[in-house]
């Protein structure tokens, strides 16, 4: 397997392709490669849950495999998954001068340098993409149509025994209507034969609001395409909530990369897809039928249901790269998309409507909560600010409130501030609201109750104590103003004796 060459990838510049920014990991020994692994026996799934587990979620390396066993046979990958879940890896992605491995630095960092490009309004900067040749395209390496195409024969996992099959779970689903606008979006698909997929866009997503526009047009297939592993920008706007309902999401991609991102125009349809891809599929969804789809591990960590009804395509054509790369997804264990635009956004609109707002976090694998830090001035306030948090429909179910003294990333630290600072008085239930997210407590689609922490010192007025004590560590750096000073110069004789690895 051949890579392409890290002189092509430079800090502040657009990383073109999947495969840059692999080059640009593997540099920094942030990715791992294992020669093969058997997936009959779900070796790959159970390896990314104890990576996880021993490095952490924001530590743990993206890893790469050669060679995979499914249904028997061994498959030529490489499949690569767990590459976006690091600060310090998404400062690379987006252009930061300075990395180091220090995820809180490189947390502030990325929101500062994405801040920065959003307009007085909030809004991403648009620049639209522009055509090339198909000759010009890597994705277009291959083409096959009719019965050449065999979409089984590629290395795509069953990630689970209780999933109903194969997925590809990292594609950009492109839907394009002259009337009723675009869509890029990341929905699973299901592989059900040589030449077809689920395709699943849930209830109220963009894809799914347009097939049903198309349905009531009288519409009777919808053309879509599917690019498989595109550029990290494109698969970084079709998953998270960059665009607005009919907007292009490829003029977003421009804006993040600062230059038009290349498009090429597919086989069957006039869809523009990403040209740097690793597959693009193409069909069509027929509107006046549907298949049975799932179950399948959903974001949360539990087993989504079986759906008796959903949407599937038809592949019409298929192109790839020569020796296409596969990425995955295990669902609710790796984050698998660049999150950094989608916090810096919401951190910006929550910063207009919140007073004294410094920090916003939702630790990696705790999906539904978020932790949000101000600088406390008045009665009500922490309250006040989990209300406008807990107005997301979104992911937004437990949400903490904390003094800007506490460090948000920290689970320990936020946990210590519960502990310490927070009467159960100091909370807000909230009955019932909207849910967009499959969360498996609630018991009503679309609906979810919620609940505000608010862990912040409480003042006098709200029930709390008339003066709070000092902290201990402001304690120490009043008194002793010269010892974290003094313990930093000595820090590596402290551990020249010690047979284990210094953390300094």
């Amino acid at each position: 397997m051949s890579h392409t060459s890290l002189t092509s990838v430079a800090f502040g510049r657009p990383i073109d392709s999947i495969r840059d920014y692999v080059a640009a990991l593997e540099a920094r020994g942030r990715l791992l490669r294992i020669g093969s692994m058997d997936q009959d026996q779900y070796e790959i799934t159970a390896f990314a849950y104890r990576l996880l587990e021993r490095f952490g979620a924001e530590a743990a390396p993206g890893f790469l495999v050669e060679r995979v066993r499914i249904d028997g046979q061994w498959r030529d990958g490489p499949v690569l998954a767990n590459l976006y879940g690091s600060w310090p890896d998404e400062a690379l992605l987006f252009g930061v001068a300075a990395i180091n491995d220090d995820q809180h630095q490189m947390y502030r960092a990325v929101i500062d340098t994405l801040v920065s490009q959003l307009d007085r309004s909030g809004n991403w900067p648009r620049i639209p993409p522009v055509e090339i040749p198909a000759a010009q395209a890597p994705c277009k390496e291959v083409v096959l149509t009719g019965d050449a195409i065999d979409i089984e024969r590629f290395a795509w996992l069953k990630n689970n025994p209780g999933d109903a099959g194969r997925y590809i779970n990292m594609g950009s689903v492109f839907m394009r209507d002259p009337e009723l606008g675009s869509n890029v979006g990341t929905y699973r698909c299901q592989v059900k034969g040589p030449r077809k997929i689920g395709v699943n866009p849930e209830p109220g997503q963009h894809g799914w609001l347009l097939l049903r526009e198309m349905q009531q047009r009288g519409d009777k297939v919808a053309k879509v395409a599917i690019a498989v592993a595109p550029d990290p920008m494109t698969f970084c706007a079709s998953s998270t909530k960059m665009a607005g309902f009919r907007e292009d999401e490829l003029e977003f991609v421009g804006g993040l990369r600062g230059s038009p991102l290349p498009v090429v125009r597919c086989e069957t349809c006039d869809i523009l897809v990403p040209a740097q891809s690793e597959f693009i599929i193409e069909g069509e969804i027929p509107l006046d039928q549907f298949e049975a789809e799932g179950p399948y591990g959903e974001m949360y960590g539990f087993q989504g249901a079986a759906k008796k009804e959903n949407f599937f395509m038809n592949i019409k054509a298929m192109t790839h790269r020569r020796n296409p790369w596969v990425l995955n997804s295990f669902t609710g264990l790796t984050w698998d998309m660049p999150k950094a635009p989608q916090v810096s956004s919401n951190f910006f609109m929550y910063k207009r409507l919140i007073p004294g707002l410094t920090g916003l976090y939702s630790p990696a694998g705790a999906s539904g909560v978020i932790v949000i830090s101000i600088q406390k001035r008045f009665p009500g306030q922490g309250i006040s600010a989990g209300q406008y948090i807990a107005a997301n429909p979104a992911l937004n179910k437990v949400v903490i409130v904390v003094d800007d003294d506490v460090d948000i990333m920290d689970p320990g630290a936020v946990l210590k501030a519960i502990g310490a600072r927070w009467q159960p008085s100091a909370s807000v239930l909230i009955p019932q609201t909207q849910m967009m997210m499959p969360d498996p407590s609630r018991p009503t689609p679309m609906l979810s109750s919620k609940f505000i922490i608010d862990a912040t010192r409480q003042l006098p007025q709200e029930g709390g104590p008339k003066n709070w004590p000092a902290l201990n560590r402001d304690l120490l750096t009043q008194g002793a103003p010269g010892s974290f000073d003094l313990v930093d110069q000595r820090w590596g004789d402290y551990f020249r004796n010690w047979p284990g690895k210094s953390r300094g």
